[in-house]
């Protein structure tokens, strides 16, 4: 009986160590198997582009007077990437109305399939040269005689044309048929500069070797 029991204590640990040893053999071919069956994973990222609207904004154009008005139709919308080329192309633009040459506001149009849209074109004046100070001259007038329409007889400076042609000279409180000292003024750039004007009578100088004939 001992026997019996002898093989049969030996018969299982034979068993178990090849139950070991085989699986000591299938288990990296298993862990070789999932890894070889694990595959990457690629995300795609659709590119989503931007949907045309094709909806016809004009914009506000600011030029300075003088200026050359632009004949592109794409520079006076507010969108134009949000337009079809092909629209764009099909835009009628009418700026017939616009004097680039005057300041002020002026209305301009785009037509499309027979649509009128309305824009603005708004004409400033150019910025004004900087200077520093004016001198302004005192000036005598003989009375009832006209006042200077020059305007650098009354200013000390030898300025540039741009500066002259836009100051703005007052000589409204001058009364050429009184005599008196009144005061002028001129405006630039903002600043505004007096002198007076002096209005005299003409001295009358008597003859005095006329005058001793005549006694």
């Amino acid at each position: 009986m001992m026997n019996n029991l002898n093989k049969l204590i030996s018969g299982t640990l034979a068993s178990l160590g090849m139950i070991c040893i085989v699986s000591g053999m299938t288990m990296p071919n298993l862990v070789k198997f999932e890894n070889n069956n694990v595959g990457k994973l690629e995300v795609n990222q659709k590119q989503v582009t931007n949907a045309k609207t094709n909806e016809i904004k004009l914009k506000d154009i600011n030029i300075e007077v003088g200026s050359t008005l632009s004949t592109n139709t794409a520079d006076y919308l507010l969108n134009p990437e949000d337009i079809d080329e092909s629209i764009i192309n099909r835009l009628n633009l009418d700026i017939s109305n616009v004097n680039n040459n005057s300041v002020g506001s002026y209305t301009y149009t785009i037509t499309y399939n027979k649509k009128i849209y309305n824009g603005s074109v708004i004409v400033n004046e150019k910025p004004l040269p900087n200077v520093d100070s004016i001198t302004l001259n005192s000036l005598s007038i003989e009375v009832n005689k006209e006042l200077p329409k020059d305007i650098n007889v009354y200013i000390k400076e030898s300025l540039p044309i741009e500066v002259t042609s836009a100051i703005r000279l007052d000589i409204s409180n001058v009364k050429t048929d009184i005599p008196g000292n009144y005061l002028y003024s001129i405006s630039y750039n903002g600043k505004l500069y007096t002198n007076t004007i002096t209005i005299y009578e003409p001295q009358i100088i008597k003859d005095t070797q006329t005058t001793k004939k005549e006694n």
